[in-house]
């Protein structure tokens, strides 16, 4: 445990010198680690895996994607304490179990949770870089960083994702299958491109008539709620993307 504790501080230290996560993000971030390495060396090295892996995309034309997405998305760079709450929450909780009353289904829910929000996370940090995302229901075009909009791009960087995961779990030695962690990636992310799509809350701004994600708009305009369930932003659909993984990989994982 002490030993975890001091690795989750020098992960999220670095990780807030180099600006990825706020100080709320830093606090939740050290917490998971410790929850999720007090369950065993292998929970521990995966979260690091899914970490270092959404923290190098991120990166990724960081400059590029803020002014392409800067208008739509509500939080900024910096992950704060409710995005990894949203990324890691049930994988942690899923460690905890695991910590409390030792049994092979935490394993699953861990490894479909952590492989739903790789998959989500790379998919959005590269299909936000990719011209002309299409919404997964009505086909048209809308802005980038537009909740439920997909490209090629994005889709096949979730795909890799997902096996990503699949593969560390693997190599883990879990006793859960691949295709069980891998399709409960895909299942998780698809979920949380309809959620995004259908029943996020969506905002707009009467000044520059676009919509948009924002309490107050890029232009400085406050925004109204315009359509979706009041509340349900994307912290919590991606909490349910994770959800569906866990799900979906512990059904399979006994099916298989």
């Amino acid at each position: 445990m002490a030993v975890g504790g001091v690795l989750s501080a020098f992960v999220v230290i670095a990780a807030r010198r180099t600006r990825t996560l706020s100080t709320s993000g830093a606090i939740a971030g050290a917490l998971v680690g410790i929850i999720s390495t007090a369950a065993g060396w292998s929970w521990g090295a995966l979260l690091l895996a899914m970490f270092i892996s959404a923290t190098g995309l991120s990166k990724l034309g960081e400059r590029r994607k803020a002014i392409r997405v800067g208008p739509v998305v509500a939080k900024g760079t910096q992950r704060d304490a409710g995005q990894v709450l949203a990324n890691a929450g049930v994988y942690s909780a899923a460690a905890l179990g695991y910590l409390l009353w030792p049994s092979s289904l935490w394993p699953a829910i861990g490894a479909g949770a952590l492989a739903a929000s790789a998959s989500d996370t790379w998919a959005t940090e590269v299909g936000t870089l990719a011209s002309d995302p299409r919404s997964i229901i009505s086909g048209k075009i809308v802005p980038p960083g537009t909740s439920g909009g997909i490209t090629a791009l994005g889709t096949a960087a979730g795909l890799a994702g997902a096996l990503f995961i699949g593969a560390g779990v693997a190599l883990a030695n879990w006793q859960v299958p691949f295709a069980a962690t891998a399709l409960g990636g895909l299942a998780g992310a698809l979920a949380d491109s309809l959620l995004g799509a259908t029943l996020q809350a969506r905002r707009w701004c009467d000044l520059c008539a676009e919509s948009t994600e924002r309490l107050v708009h890029s232009c400085g305009n406050p925004t109204r709620h315009a359509r979706g369930l009041r509340g349900f932003d994307n912290d919590l659909v991606n909490t349910v993307c994770s959800a569906v993984g866990a799900v979906v990989a512990l059904l399979l994982s006994r099916a298989i």
